[in-house]
């Protein structure tokens, strides 16, 4: 029972550890695209 349990805990760790990665890469991506991005609009609508 303890091994079941403990592969348990490990599969939910897996998991989880994948999900937060997961939503760190996509967040880092819109920063490194979006502020560049949004900088050059604003930078664009000065100009207008």
């Amino acid at each position: 029972m303890r091994k079941f349990i403990d592969d348990l805990a490990g599969a939910i760790y897996d998991v989880l550890k994948f999900i937060i990665k997961s939503i760190c890469y996509v967040l880092a991506g819109m920063l490194l695209v979006g502020v560049p991005l949004y900088l050059i609009a604003f930078a664009f609508s000065l100009f207008n």
